[in-house]
């Protein structure tokens, strides 16, 4: 299906579906940009969605001259989210090379591959990198997002409004970006300064950091000990994890060890009479019981001079003693080793963990959250099935314990003592198995389910919905729609800086360059969206020394070349791009999407890991 497509002039090629190409597909069509797909491994359920939006789909290679078919000699923007980073730096680079002018964005998860594009001007993304700080955000609820904005730096904190007022005149001139109700009702996405709010409504503002008020919003749960346990703690807990690990062979011989001393020190006791006729006391039995079993000797006490019936009970005694000390040490090295090996490889128990965070699934997404996790010092341990991982040498190199098992089996989740996490963060490439580990961890937090935030990746967005709602997971989050707006932005003209959640509501921060006699030229403040808020300007003709201008006020107009900073919802962001960047041939009127063909409800492509 090509509809004519290849003499297109202005539209977006976007090359790959799986992943994060369905949702750029979607962004670009709602912003009202002409897109086609080109599609060399085609999903029939995928295909069948985009055309329903009407989107042209193309089957073929760019590396047999696909290309042409799609418009590339007309088109603004091309976007290669191929699964396949060889496929997707082939695709780039003949793209680069027949368009130099083109603007060309890509996903890459090779960091190496990535610079090397990057100097060539071509735009590289990674969507671990770009949806990591969201899931950090939600395992420890973190109530502060910090965003540069022209080397400047902004926060946005979340607060409790404190009593029923306008937000002006609870918070003067920082700006407002959401305002959650404390009933829990739908999120009010930049309110005005006049709006009212209520006593305990959660207030999210944007400001410098001198500006701000401490988040008072901030429910980090805490750690089971949050200074650390006390030596009598950790005694107990080492005593704890050597009779969990081992086992009846380790036992016997300890308990056999344990009797002979106690019933040899009864005998000594009773029996012994050294040269002046003076027996032993208990103390003097136990540490002669001591010297003979292992076998360091005798030099103040021995069985020279006693009955023959005592002197032929220590022959006993020195020989079941010294086998039975001989295999204790002998089980007890072997345990030592094999539990290190284990732990080593991943099939071990971990104990003694406390406040730590679980991330189950160590593909490009959980080995980038386990990253930044450790970056912010908080302990993390993770659970993966598949023992060849490629990831594994990263996590061993940060000092991050790897569990090989299966998370949705009881028995792993209680392998690195879930009962006392911090948080846990579901990140496998599944939906399904995402789902159903979810709720096996809800199942064994019991009581603490409603205190340990639950992060839970879903690839459709519709069902995490419905999934928050009837089973009450708190934090559901798609890495595709997290990064989607980040390559539809750069193909668009706009630079994408940040990305944070609002309760439900995802926010992005990003910076366009008004452009000359486009629609903000000239435009003031005060007509723009309500649902888009100008968090500050770089004007174009100032003092390249003067900063930035914060907060700009209602009546402050845009001026061509001027870079305006924007906080909102995705597809506010790119109507504002729309509405001043591309002209009218290039885009077709907005249109809102059916609730059944608004996204890919019930598909599970195989995203990207």
């Amino acid at each position: 299906m090509t509809d004519g497509c290849h003499d297109w002039t202005g539209h977006v090629i976007v090359c790959g579906l799986r992943g994060v190409g369905l949702r750029a597909v979607e962004q670009l069509r709602f912003a009202g940009v002409r897109v086609v797909v080109l599609d060399e491994d085609p999903d029939p359920r995928m295909t069948s969605i985009v055309r329903g939006w009407g989107v042209p789909h193309v089957f073929g290679s760019a590396r047999l001259g696909a290309l042409e078919s799609v418009g590339l000699a007309g088109a603004s923007a091309i976007v290669c989210v191929q699964e396949d980073d060889l496929h997707t730096l082939e695709t780039a680079l003949l793209a680069r090379e027949q368009r130099p002018d083109l603007r060309v964005v890509v996903l890459l998860r090779n960091p190496a591959v990535g610079r090397a594009m990057a100097g060539i001007g071509v735009a590289v993304l990674d969507v671990a990198g770009l949806s990591a700080p969201s899931v950090v955000e939600a395992c420890l609820r973190s109530a502060v997002h910090e965003i540069e904005l022209a080397g400047e730096r902004f926060v946005a904190v979340t607060v409790t409004a404190g009593r029923k007022a306008t937000l002006r005149s609870l918070y003067g001139d920082l700006a407002p970006v959401a305002v959650v109700p404390a009933g829990g009702t739908r999120v009010v996405v930049c309110p005005g300064r006049d709006h009212l709010v209520n006593e305990g409504d959660a207030v999210t503002l944007l400001g410098t950091p001198e500006l701000v008020p401490a988040p008072t919003h901030d429910r980090m749960v805490p750690s089971p000990h949050p200074s650390g346990p006390g030596l009598p703690s950790r005694i107990r807990t080492a005593f704890g994890s050597f009779f969990a690990a081992a086992d009846r062979r380790l036992l016997l011989p300890f308990a056999g060890l344990f009797a002979l001393v106690i019933v040899s020190t009864a005998v000594l006791r009773m029996g012994y009479r050294g040269s002046d006729g003076r027996g032993m006391t208990i103390v003097d039995a136990l540490y002669f019981n001591v010297e003979t079993v292992t076998t360091i000797g005798y030099g103040d006490f021995s069985f020279h001079d006693q009955p023959a019936w005592l002197r032929v009970y220590a022959i006993g005694l020195m020989i079941v003693g010294t086998m039975l000390v001989a295999v204790f040490f002998a089980m007890l090295t072997n345990l030592l080793i094999s539990r290190r090996i284990e732990e080593a490889l991943g099939r071990g128990r971990l104990t003694g963990l406390r406040g730590h965070v679980v991330v189950v699934g160590l593909g490009s997404v959980g080995a980038r959250v386990a990253e930044r996790l450790v970056a912010e010092q908080a302990r993390v341990v993770v659970v993966e099935q598949n023992q060849d991982n490629r990831y594994l040498a990263q996590m061993r190199a940060l000092g991050v314990p790897v569990v090989i098992a299966d998370a949705t089996q009881p028995q792993a989740l209680r392998a690195v003592n879930l009962a006392d996490a911090r948080a846990v963060a579901v990140l496998t490439s599944d939906d399904l198995v995402n789902l159903e580990t979810g709720l096996a961890v809800r199942d064994q937090l019991g009581a603490r389910w409603a205190q340990v935030p639950v992060v839970l990746r879903l690839f459709d967005e519709q069902l995490g919905q419905t999934v928050e709602r009837s089973f009450g997971f708190g934090s559901v989050r798609s890495t595709a729609a997290l990064a989607a707006p980040w390559f539809v932005g750069a193909a668009l003209g706009l630079d994408v800086l940040g990305t944070f959640y609002v309760g439900h509501q995802p926010m992005l921060v990003g910076r366009l360059t008004v452009a000359p006699g486009g629609g903000l030229d000239g435009l003031a403040m005060g007509s723009l969206s309500a649902r888009t808020r100008v968090v500050a300007i770089g004007r174009a003709d100032g003092d390249p020394g003067s900063g930035l201008e914060y907060p700009p006020r209602r009546g402050t107009r845009f001026r061509a070349g001027d870079q305006a900073y924007v906080i909102g919802p995705y597809e506010e962001l790119l109507q504002l791009l729309r509405r001043d960047s591309l002209s009218p041939g290039q885009v077709t009127p907005p249109t809102l999407l059916a609730p059944e063909a608004a996204a890919p409800r019930g598909v599970t492509p195989r995203s990207t890991r």
